[in-house]
């Protein structure tokens, strides 16, 4: 039996959190605040990063192209805020459009991909980049009728940002909040994540579950037993862009904000680079590792910001991120290629 190793980026990430923590802390930074913003950045990041699981355990690799399932959720609200849908009618309304429009390019994302094996971490991001200036045009003439979307001068075309405080913006974040002094737990945003982890993981234990697992370790041999490699593989990348449109319902409506046009341009090299952390392989990933990696992901660069503002410029906390999420990602392909050859060797 191998002994598990120690997954650097979690451990490097780890020992850089506390680091912040204990600078934060120096620099007279409100503590209970910290943990408020951590919690909501956690819950509210956490949905989108678990969407990666059946992707990755599927062997279709990390969903890059998540654009697509990002931009069907933004759709669903879209729908829902046209129609004036407010609190929990609108959310629900907004998963229900998403997951529906998320489904149907969800089967189409599959069918690329399943013509362009071994390929689709690559073609993945083309499809995301591209499918972005597509939905630009689409917001751009969309018909909708509720003027508050709309730009305020000629009436077409839908703002850049749309506010939710007044439909649904913060009902999963207000739901059973837990106040203890100054500490705010948002016990019905994090309920959504946990309930969203414990589904996961119970399907995974599913006949179709355990057959993404397969296909995944050793594809040739499932197909051999008579399994439709095409059809599980399909499965998995459409729960991916469903699970994705999901996520960015619940992003939204934490942020309070309907991000559109190049909103979901970046969000997924910090998903990649979450999960990645949490010690998640090219072919099997986890809840643990989704959760686990959102925390220290999303919690370091929370306390980076304050941080960077007290000791360096401001400007600093955005380019720690990039040149972390970009160096997780890059590791993550280094540490790939080193295993495949090492697996060579042994064999």
């Amino acid at each position: 039996m191998k002994n598990k190793k120690i997954n650097p980026p979690q451990l490097i990430m780890a020992v850089y959190m506390l680091v912040l923590l204990i600078v934060t802390v120096m620099i007279d930074m409100n503590l209970a605040d910290i943990i408020n913003d951590a919690l909501i950045k956690w819950a509210m990041n956490g949905v989108i990063v678990l969407s990666l699981i059946p992707m990755i355990n599927v062997g279709a690799g990390r969903n890059f192209g998540m654009a697509v399932g990002l931009s069907a959720g933004l759709l669903g609200m879209v729908f829902a805020v046209n129609l004036r849908f407010t609190s929990w009618t609108g959310f629900f309304s907004s998963i229900a459009a998403g997951s529906l429009i998320a489904a149907v390019l969800g089967f189409f994302y599959a069918k690329i991909l399943n013509q362009l094996k071994m390929n689709e971490e690559i073609v993945g991001t083309f499809v995301g980049y591209s499918f972005i200036p597509i939905m630009n045009i689409f917001y751009t003439f969309v018909p909708v009728t509720n003027r508050q979307m709309l730009y305020p001068i000629g009436g077409q075309g839908l703002r850049p940002k749309v506010n939710l405080d007044i439909y649904f913006g913060q009902v999963l974040d207000n739901l059973w909040q837990i106040k203890i002094g100054k500490l705010v737990i948002p016990l019905g945003l994090l309920l959504f994540l946990w309930g969203t982890g414990i589904l996961l993981w119970a399907f995974s234990k599913t006949r179709t579950g355990m057959v993404f697992s397969a296909i995944a370790e050793n594809e040739r041999f499932v197909q051999i037993s008579g399994i439709s490699v095409n059809k599980y593989r399909t499965i998995g990348i459409v729960m991916s862009t469903v699970l994705a449109a999901f996520g960015v319902v619940v992003y939204s409506q934490s942020y309070g904000i309907l991000h559109l046009y190049d909103g979901p341009f970046m969000m997924s090299f910090p998903a990649v680079s979450a999960i990645v952390i949490g010690g998640a392989g090219k072919k099997k990933a986890t809840v643990v590792n989704a959760l686990a990696g959102t925390f220290l992901y999303q919690t370091t660069y929370l306390l980076s910001i304050p941080v960077a503002n007290a000791l360096l410029i401001p400007e600093m906390a955005e380019i720690l991120r990039t040149i972390v999420t970009s160096g997780i990602i890059l590791y993550a392909f280094i540490f790939e290629r080193k295993d495949k050859r090492h697996e060579v060797r042994e064999k």
